[in-house]
């Protein structure tokens, strides 16, 4: 039996298949339901739409069924699964496969109103959601089952009571990779970071970040379990309500004075420390990029954007276009900031489940960004970068300093661009 609605709801147990995708006006959405499926219809995965164009009765896979000339209201071939689509950059993942005519799975776990805003970036039916949970192996079967490509965003900035980073970006990266190589998934991308190591050097923290020395665990199980899968191996991202930029951009980063005056603690006052940030937007046409190109797989890309800044110019500059007098900004030494200090502990104490920020990524501003020899970037996939320069002053625009106030043209001089660092 062939049930047809047409949209989808959160939590379905039954699982969407294909769409009419020519190019009409309309669509149809086919939901099999599991248990309904039978005989040869098990075998048959085409969706019996009431259109002209018709799949293959013999056709095995739904992704043979090619629709469109491209285009959101097109089928382009390819399902995709991508885990983390809830995160920052999530969106910019499902909004460029939707924007391809992919049909996007999006697993989430938690309230499904974190991802209503996803449903936008594809046709009627293009755009799926189903609920998960990371250490439940038959969910995340169920959201590869029809993929042939998965992404995987899931990564922990911070450790909670639940997840520690070794469960997230160790334990479940190695279980996704080893399920989509069960599931017959041809493409798997996996999101590491860019300086992950076994033995991360200390800045902060004595036994340095935590989260790099899981992550480059991580990579190295789906490297094990999915030998051709592709790994991007990301510097900080910045982008609309990013971790990186809006981090310096709100109060909790920083602390306030007498007279005005701002103090920003940073490890040997910024001095030490080379960023090479990358636009999110970029690394977006990057996963696409990687994806339709047969000589990526089992390739693993630096993702790092065009400069180089030094972390104490770059933080000065983040201040400046946020109309912070030049006078009025203090970079100070980290361990010497105790008010600082007693307002982190007191933010993770108030909010021990999503922190703005926690230790490990306090240790983890401090390391320089440093790039593997031989490892591709996003230059090599023909992507062209954005300079942090051009879109600095629309990301943090809403955290500036008489946002409400009508300025005539000059009134805030437009601070110089931080020098470059080799």
């Amino acid at each position: 039996m062939w049930k047809v609605q047409s949209g989808c709801n959160f939590g379905l147990k039954t699982f969407v298949l294909s769409r009419n995708a020519i190019g009409v006006g309309h669509a149809r959405v086919a939901v099999i339901d599991n248990s309904y499926v039978t005989g040869k219809q098990q075998q048959c995965q085409a969706v019996q739409l009431h259109q002209p164009h018709r799949c293959n009765s013999s056709a095995s896979r739904l992704t043979d069924c090619k629709r469109g000339k491209g285009g959101r209201s097109s089928f382009s071939g390819m399902v995709a699964t991508v885990f983390g689509c809830s995160g920052f950059f999530g969106k910019y993942v499902v909004n460029r496969l939707g924007k391809m005519g992919c049909q996007v799975i999006c697993p989430y776990r938690g309230d499904p109103y974190d991802v209503k805003e996803l449903k936008l970036m594809g046709d009627l039916g293009q755009i799926l959601f189903l609920p998960i949970h990371l250490e439940d192996e038959a969910s995340l079967r169920k959201a590869m089952q029809y993929s042939n490509v998965v992404v995987n965003l899931i990564g922990k900035n911070n450790e909670t009571r639940n997840f520690s980073f070794e469960d997230v970006n160790y334990l479940g990266a190695q279980r996704i990779a080893r399920l989509a190589k069960e599931s017959g998934v041809e493409k798997l991308l996996h999101f590491s970071s860019l300086n992950a190591c076994p033995n991360p050097a200390g800045h902060v923290l004595p036994e340095g970040s935590e989260f790099l020395r899981t992550k480059f665990k991580g990579e190295m199980a789906v490297r094990e379990e999915f030998p051709e899968a592709i790994v991007f191996r990301p510097a900080d991202m910045f982008g609309q309500l990013d971790h990186f930029l809006t981090l310096y951009a709100r109060p909790y980063r920083r602390v306030a004075g007498l007279g005005g005056v701002t103090y920003i603690p940073l490890y040997k006052k910024g001095r030490t420390t080379v960023k090479q940030p990358v636009f999110a937007s970029d690394v977006g046409d990057g996963v696409v990029k990687a994806l339709l190109d047969p000589g990526c797989m089992g390739k693993t890309f630096d993702i790092v954007g065009p400069h180089r800044y030094r972390l104490d110019h770059l933080i000065t500059y983040i201040y400046q276009v946020l109309r912070y007098s030049p006078s009025n900004i203090r970079l100070t030494e980290f361990n010497r900031t105790l008010p600082f200090k007693l307002q982190m502990r007191l933010i993770n104490f108030v909010r021990p489940v999503s922190p703005p920020y926690s230790l490990d990524r306090i240790e983890r501003e401090f390391v320089t960004d440093t790039l593997t020899p031989g490892n591709p970037t996003l230059a090599d996939l023909g992507v062209q970068l954005t300079p942090l320069e051009h879109r600095i002053h629309w990301e943090i625009k809403p955290y500036r300093l008489y946002n409400y106030y009508w300025a005539s043209i000059g009134e805030f001089p437009e601070p110089d661009p931080p020098p470059l660092a080799h």
